[in-house]
């Protein structure tokens, strides 16, 4: 294979103009290829002949980290050929044939940038770092086959062919998350492992888990055992409990990382306490604990800001965010902040302060949502996260549940953070709450009504035209880290109901998140689909096949 390096210089300028995503290979099998979700900044298909994966093929690697990535992306491989796909380190002034060759090499510049080159003779991917390197085999794992995703699959008709391909690659932002609320009801670790893989397919790397709520409290702290023993005993509809013991949280830490996506935590507060506020009196300014609740109002819960309470609320904060950051390796911890409905704004004000400080204490950055941004002492670099409405929505009055919230405010309180000097991700709820539903209300897989719609519906090509630099308005590229992909789990009880209403939507965020923003197409994108959905079909995936796209029967 040629030499498949790049500057950052070349990566932009590949970014300038996407190359057409149609077509494919004419000796290509029954999975006919169509093109990656997301986008790559440059992509084209060549005539060097299609690859075939074969049972003589070896991941040759070079390059510290490359021997990692490569065995993370053939298990899978393994399990759906049978094929013993040997990693080996490559021999000195060798040249592999019909080998995948992954190369760790300096001249690719960008964490997350890659260079992969696919023919007849082989595939060769190269990345400056290890994370760049891991993204290329996401892509080319998307251009093998689907059935690629499932175990002992068999090898398909015309083999394992991957289609001739030139790519230069690299993310618009850094940050790329998928919100999951685990609080309302409560997912398994190896439901979280299955999403983490989805997640590394369409090149998401963050994993944000909303870990307590009013409905349950998530993640076990052993200083405060009843936050879990009451806290976590049920949830919305009373569906039952769960929590994360401290191993099952690190085999999600792992098992993500093994995939380059960092986990952050959510301790919501000040509001979206009663979890917690059942569990112990004494964090009650009354020092009467509330019953465990199993309904979906939000913001009549907080935390107490009376002076009397001052040390043991201080001692909990410590606590809780002291325990859960230790748990946690990637730089970031969320303390929530939203809907403080049931809080005076003084009182607001001063739990911000305190809460922000005791997290900003463990050595993470802080991340907040956008209300936090009313209170002018932040700690330096305090990541905002902004939820509401994007600035040019207009709710129809018809589809309302309920009003919408008062845009300039909350735009103003995105904004304090940046004057703070930090960054905002962004996941306005009328284009990234993935549980927000369809406008045609369809039944989910189980036959029930999904999702709520306060924040209005949201059809695939709304959540696809969003464009992040025009939520909140006077923002730079610069100013925004990155985005996310939410979704709130009042009324999703179990994968199926969860696929439906994320897949293929997440889809549309993964490729705002990652591709040129200049280059994005809707119908490109649509015709792009069908080769997602194939892979979606053999890792199971209960998505919703949307119109307008030719998904496979």
């Amino acid at each position: 294979m040629p030499s498949a390096s790049v500057s950052r210089t070349a990566v932009v300028v590949a970014a300038a103009s996407l190359f057409a995503l149609t077509g494919c290979s004419a000796d290509s099998g029954d999975d006919p290829f169509s093109g990656l979700v997301p986008a790559p900044a440059r992509f084209e298909l060549t005539d060097r002949g299609d690859f075939t994966l074969g049972e003589r093929t070896r991941l040759v690697v070079s390059g510290d980290g490359a021997a990692a990535v490569a065995e993370t992306f053939a298990a899978p491989l393994r399990a759906a050929t049978g094929y013993d796909l040997p990693v080996e380190e490559a021999e000195p002034e060798a040249s592999p044939d019909g080998d995948i060759e992954l190369v760790i090499d300096p001249a690719v510049e960008g964490d997350e940038a890659y260079v992969l080159e696919s023919g007849h003779g082989g595939v060769r991917i190269a990345a400056g770092e290890p994370a760049g390197l891991f993204w290329g085999t996401q892509s080319l794992r998307q251009m093998l086959p689907g059935a690629i995703e499932e175990s002992g699959a068999g090898e398909p008709e015309g083999g394992w062919r991957v289609p001739a391909a030139s790519i230069v690659d690299q993310p618009r932002f850094a940050y790329r998350a998928s919100l999951v609320d685990v609080a309302r009801h409560f997912s398994p670790v190896d439901y979280i492992e299955k999403h983490l893989d989805r997640m590394a397919l369409m090149k998401l790397n963050v994993l944000h888990l909303h870990l307590t709520d009013d409905q349950g409290w998530r993640i076990r702290i052993d200083s405060w055992p009843e936050l879990t023993g009451i806290g976590a005993s049920t949830s919305v509809g009373g569906d039952g409990g769960g929590f994360y013991t401290k191993d099952d949280y690190r085999r999600i830490v792992d098992y993500a990382a093994e995939r380059f996506i960092t986990v952050v935590p959510e301790i919501d507060l000040p509001g979206h306490t009663n979890a917690a506020l059942s569990a112990y009196p004494e964090l009650n300014c009354d020092g009467v604990a509330p019953p465990p609740y199993e309904g979906i109002e939000v913001g009549f819960s907080s935390l107490c800001a009376d002076p009397a309470r001052a040390e043991v609320t201080d001692r909990f904060l410590a606590d809780v965010l002291g325990e859960v950051a230790e748990m946690t390796p990637g730089p970031w911890i969320h303390v929530g902040g939203d809907e403080p409905l049931a809080t005076r704004p003084d009182d607001y004000l001063d739990l911000t302060r305190r809460i922000t400080a005791a997290a900003a204490a463990t050595d993470k950055t802080v991340i907040a949502y956008h209300e936090m941004g009313a209170s002018n002492e932040l700690p330096p670099g305090t990541v905002g996260h902004y939820w509401d409405l994007t600035a040019a929505h207009e709710m129809p009055a018809n589809r309302r549940d309920e009003p919408a919230r008062p845009y300039p405010e909350s735009a103003g309180q995105a904004h304090s953070f940046l004057e703070q000097g930090g960054r905002l991700v962004l996941a306005p709820a009328d284009r990234t709450y993935l549980d927000m539903m369809y406008p045609d209300r369809p039944a989910g897989p189980l036959g029930t009504e999904l999702g709520t719609r306060w924040a209005d519906t949201i059809t695939l090509e709304e959540a696809y035209a969003w464009r992040p630099e025009e939520t909140v308005g006077g923002l730079d590229e610069s100013d925004i880290l990155g985005v996310v992909a939410s979704v709130w789990t009042e009324t999703l009880s179990n994968p199926p109901d969860f696929e439906f209403m994320v897949f293929p939507r997440i889809a549309a965020i993964a490729e705002v998140a990652w591709s040129p923003a200049d280059a994005r197409d809707e119908e490109d994108f649509r015709s792009r689909l069908p080769t997602l959905g194939a892979h979606l079909d053999g890792l199971g995936v209960a998505y919703r096949k949307v119109g307008g796209v030719d998904w496979a029967e």
